[in-house]
């Protein structure tokens, strides 16, 4: 260790000191076999992550991080070194592209380790194969950009770096959320869209399948941090709640006690919908037990490549992954069959990697065949997608044809002069990027490719299926996608019937909520002190209906329908009113009409005996008016039975009204004629002018003609008319009479009620008079059966709704008219035909004179 540390300390002395004689350090001595060179008039440079390092003495601060010892490493795949270049030898040999310039290359692998990382940004600046901080050894060749696929943080990291000497930094893989400015970071440019796309599209998918009950886990970098906020905010406007958010650190290694806890925690909780926010690494390898856990399902961002991969971890068909759209360039599988050492970066890593291609044995003449020999770990046969190859490929030709706009105007067209070329290049990188900011082109497949405002190449997001295989293979889908500059409608898609879900679940596809749908009829009651995802269901209430699941409130009902008794539909309301065929309205009629065939019968007896002393000494005229006017009584209350319509509301009240008017008017005339008879009997007395029938005559049409009075005025300003009650009784339309004035209606109650609290007083006064024939005592307990009757009816008619409101109307009628009747007439037909020995002058006489 110490011999490697004075080694390290004479090699930057020597550095060094050269470079402050002004002169470059011998490239050949110290250029190091970790990059890949190309020259040419234009220089490309490259970091891509091609390995994994374990760095036991990263975290070593006892020693200064750039005199780190490498640790362990992990080989991953070189199809992102291939695919860059790929491209670059595809456009040297295209004539239409940077004619008479040639593009080179200086491609570094970061191996995901940050001193590693800095070390490459260095060389790819200085030019040489060991770094000279702000000191450019740069012999043939002008810088143009550097190309990379760093993770975020990684990228945000290097940016701080190139952005120094303004040179335009384009990723094919960070879709780092801080970067997401084209104000704070304006080198910046990408092939892969922001993070913010990507939350969107997950937002999208946890709404489609209803998964309301969401944990998240993501690292403590910036741009994870971001993504998080982003993602609760957006989750809890459409309605969802976060149960959990675990944050890992990316620098230090999780302690397994920790991991532990972690992952019993997440396999107790209720959540079943995991949104991995990270990279493959993490979750393969520290979190991989998170895809293990049965009926749980994994949302990851992580972007993977799946081919045929040994499944000996126990992994579930659990896992929805989004990734960058992805397509496949025939010319690049073609490359990958063609290829040969000569080409690749002369490391071990890359003999391994090669050799993996074709088995064991690498023709170099001949075309690498696809066979059952081929290893599975690297399947150039079966991959799909090749990395981020296609993300590779637009990030080089957009900078190649930026490059083009740039030079190309200023050739003359029939110029092959390269010094000509040479000079346009000065001022690289600065002119550089007005060309990529305005950049419009079509890629190796034909397809129009642009940058947004802030530097992102416009391109959508696949959601793949991982489908491990019971063989303990590996295998993905795509089931849908997510593309934000879709036309409205089109933007997000998924086919569930392709996604293969793990038979540890109990319901498909899987569901993740706090607390169960509420079904149709019941609406949610959010618990107290719990998210609003955690709740309760309870049924709505009359009148309202749920008619879909997890419904926050109940709708209404419009006022002419109701709810049904799930309470998941509105019904028309039921129509209502006192008809003919129902029981209650049947018995009113017939009551109705045997008192008025009574009556009517009775009338027949008084005509019959109208020569007989008792029907002529109760003044014979007014007895036929009152059974007259009673029959019409019996008779009006079939106004008040059947289906109202505008006519039959202005008939009801007046033409009760008038006739009890009518009634009581009579029945007023006779308690007059009664008191006028026996003080017309005294000595001296001029009543005798006065008797006869043109005073109760006059009695009866001037009370009645002022409730006419009463009806006239009633009907003129403001008549009774039809009215639709839904409102009254639940689940039911009321077709009643409005009075339209209540005040008239009260005024005509009121003067039937004057009538007879004046006939009952002048009746009452007279009830002791002598006379075998005398009416006083029978009028004034029919007065007071009257009065009893309408006084109970008006809190009945205040209490009650709708028909039985009209009822009570009509018993009120059928009573008060049948207690005239009974209490008046009946005693009279029984003397008549039961008593007819009392039905002479001497038994009036003799009463008379007692």
């Amino acid at each position: 260790m110490a011999a490697h540390l004075v080694l390290r300390l004479l090699m930057l002395g020597e550095i060094l000191w050269e470079a402050a004689q002004g002169r470059c350090p011998a490239q050949q001595r110290w250029r190091t076999t970790r990059g890949h060179h190309r020259s040419g008039d234009i220089i490309i440079g490259g970091i891509v992550t091609v390995k994994f390092q374990f760095d036991s003495n990263l975290h070593n601060f006892s020693m200064h991080p750039w005199l780190s010892v490498p640790g362990v490493y992990m080989l991953l795949d070189h199809y992102n070194l291939l695919a860059f270049v790929s491209a670059v030898e595809e456009i040297n040999n295209n004539s239409k592209i940077l004619p008479n310039l040639t593009l080179g290359y200086q491609i570094y692998d970061s191996a995901n380790n940050l001193v590693i990382l800095l070390t490459s940004a260095m060389n790819v600046y200085s030019g040489t194969g060991i770094w000279i901080p702000n000191y450019s050894c740069r012999t043939s060749g002008k810088l143009a950009a550097v190309i990379e696929g760093l993770p975020a943080e990684k990228s945000r990291q290097m940016y701080n770096l190139f952005s120094i000497y303004h040179y335009p930094q384009i990723s094919f893989t960070s879709q780092n959320l801080i970067m997401n400015d084209a104000d704070k970071f304006p080198y910046f440019y990408r092939t892969v869209p922001s993070a913010l796309h990507l939350c969107a599209g997950i937002v999208r998918l946890l709404k489609h399948f209803g998964w309301t009950w969401v944990g998240i886990i993501a690292p403590n970098d910036d741009s994870s941090s971001r993504a998080v906020q982003i993602l609760k905010e957006s989750i809890e406007r459409n309605g969802g709640c976060i149960a959990f958010v675990e944050i890992f650190s990316t620098n230090n290694i999780i302690p397994p006690e920790k991991l532990r806890k972690r992952f019993q925690s997440i396999r107790a909780s209720s959540v079943n919908a995991i949104i991995f926010y990270s990279d493959k690494d993490a979750l393969l390898h520290e979190h991989a037990n998170i895809m293990k856990t049965p009926g749980k399902v994994i949302i990851t961002t992580a972007e993977w490549d799946i081919y045929s991969v040994d499944n000996d971890l126990g992994f579930k068909n659990n896992t929805l992954a989004f990734t960058i759209e992805k397509k496949n360039i025939p010319s690049f599988f073609k490359f990958i069959r063609e290829t040969d050492l000569t080409r690749l970066p002369s490391t071990e890593y890359t003999k391994d990697w090669f050799r993996g291609l074709c088995g064991s044995y690498c023709p170099k003449t001949v075309r690498r065949s696809c066979s059952k020999n081929t290893l599975p770990y690297y399947p150039h046969c079966t991959a799909k997608h090749f990395a981020s190859s296609y993300a590779v490929y637009n990030a080089v030709y957009a900078l190649a044809h930026a490059l083009h706009e740039m030079v190309m105007p200023g050739f003359r067209k029939d110029t092959t002069r390269r010094a000509e070329g040479h000079r346009l290049l000065d001022g690289l990188p600065w002119k550089l990027h007005p060309y990529l900011k305005n950049m419009h082109f079509k890629n190796v497949l034909g397809e129009e490719k642009v940058f947004d405002q802030n530097g992102n190449l416009i391109i959508g997001y696949d959601i793949l299926n991982l489908v491990y295989l019971p063989n303990r293979t590996a295998t993905s889908e795509i089931v849908g996608n997510y593309n934000p500059n879709a036309p409205s409608g089109q933007e997000f898609t998924i086919n569930e019937k392709a996604i293969v879900w793990d038979s540890t679940f109990t319901q498909i596809p899987p569901q993740s909520k706090c607390s169960e749908s509420c079904s149709p009829g019941y609406r949610k009651l959010p618990r107290r002190r719990e998210p609003v995802c955690c709740y309760d269901c309870i049924p709505c209430p009359d009148g309202e209906v749920a008619n879909q699941t997890d419904m926050d409130a109940c709708t209404q009902c419009p006022d002419d329908k109701w709810s049904n008794q799930r309470r998941d539909a509105c019904i028309p309301k039921v129509i209502t009113f006192l008809s003919y065929e129902e029981p209650l309205g049947i018995a009113l009629s017939l009551i109705s009409i045997c008192f008025f065939l009574i009556t009517a019968v009775i009338l027949g007896i008084f005509i019959n005996y109208k020569d007989t002393p008792i029907v002529r000494a109760n003044n014979r005229e007014l007895s036929y008016i009152l059974l007259v006017s009673l029959m019409l009584c019996f008779l009006c209350s079939l106004i008040f039975i059947g289906r109202p319509e505008d006519m039959t509301c202005i008939l009801r009240q007046t033409v009760f009204g008038i006739t009890f008017s009518i009634s009581l008017s009579s029945i007023l005339a006779k308690t007059i004629t009664v008191v006028m008879a026996f003080h017309a009997t005294k000595p001296g007395s001029k009543l005798w002018e006065w008797m006869g029938s043109r005073v109760s005559n006059s009695v009866v049409l001037s009370c009645s003609l002022l409730q006419a009075l009463i009806c006239s005025v009633w009907l003129s300003t403001a008549p009774p008319f039809l009215y639709l009650n839904m409102h009254s009784e639940a689940g039911t339309i009321l077709i009643e009479c409005n009075e339209g004035s209540a005040m008239a209606f009260y005024w005509v109650l009121g003067y039937l009620g004057f009538l007879a609290g004046v006939s009952f007083m002048v009746a009452f006064l007279a009830r002791n008079l002598p006379g075998g024939f005398n009416e006083a005592k029978h009028i004034t307990f029919s007065m007071l059966v009257f009065c009893s009757v309408w006084v109970s009816f008006i809190p009945a008619h205040l209490s009650t709704r709708g028909k039985y409101t009209v009822a009570v109307e009509i018993f009120a009628i059928l009573a008060s008219s049948a207690g005239l009747l009974g209490c008046i007439f009946i005693p009279k037909c029984y003397v008549i035909i039961a008593r007819p020995d009392r039905n002479h002058r001497a038994f009036l006489t003799k009463n008379w004179d007692d």
